[in-house]
C-alpha cells in the first residue's frame, strides 16, 4: 500500500508530518482520527482532523497535495453523504399550529 507524508495543522499535532495510507483513489482519508490515551486510565480522547487541499496548480486549479486541519468539534455535523433527495436531519420548527386558530 502507498503512503504519503501529510502535514497536520492546529491542535496538539500542529507542525507534525505523518505518513498516511492512501485509499484506492490515491487520496488520504477525508477524516483522520487519533486516539490519545488518558493518563488516569479513563477512556481515550479522540482528536479529529479534516483533509483540506494544501495548494492548487496555477493553470487548471487542480489540488497539489493534502493537509489535515484540526476539527475541535470532533466530527459532529458531518461524515454523512448529503444527497439532494435525502431527508433533512431535523424537521423545521416554524410551522404554525392549526389547532390554536
Amino acid at each position: 500500500m502507498k503512503s504519503q507524508d501529510t502535514p497536520f495543522e492546529g491542535g496538539p499535532m500542529d507542525g507534525r508530518v505523518l505518513p498516511v495510507l492512501l485509499g484506492m483513489t490515491g487520496h488520504p482519508p477525508k477524516t483522520y482520527r487519533i486516539p490519545v490515551p488518558d493518563a488516569a486510565g479513563g477512556p481515550p480522547t479522540v482528536l479529529v482532523y479534516r483533509r483540506v487541499p494544501r495548494a492548487h496548480s496555477s493553470k487548471l486549479g487542480l489540488v497539489r497535495g493534502w493537509k489535515y486541519t484540526y476539527d475541535p468539534e470532533g466530527g459532529r455535523g458531518g461524515g454523512r453523504v448529503r444527497w439532494p433527495w435525502s431527508k433533512p436531519d431535523e424537521a423545521p420548527s416554524g410551522k404554525p399550529d392549526d389547532a390554536t386558530g
